[in-house]
């Protein structure tokens, strides 16, 4: 499982960021985004997707264990 960073980007978009495969792809769908509950599976733009543990929604930026799907 990599690590993995997310951040906004200028334009308010999230950014999805994994250093050892050097890729840097914007978020397209997050399986859980509401004040409650936070992740779930992600979908990046190239179509790659990756999962980590629903949670209460954090602080970005933030650094996460993800699991590729």
């Amino acid at each position: 499982m990599p690590s993995i960073m997310l951040r906004h980007r200028d334009d308010g978009k999230l950014l999805f960021y994994v250093a050892k495969k050097d890729l840097e792809e914007t978020v397209e769908s997050l399986e859980f985004d509401s004040p409650e509950k936070w992740g779930g599976e992600v979908v990046l733009g190239d179509g790659s997707r990756y999962y980590f543990e629903p949670m209460e929604p954090p602080k970005i930026p933030i650094t996460l264990r993800a699991k590729r799907l």
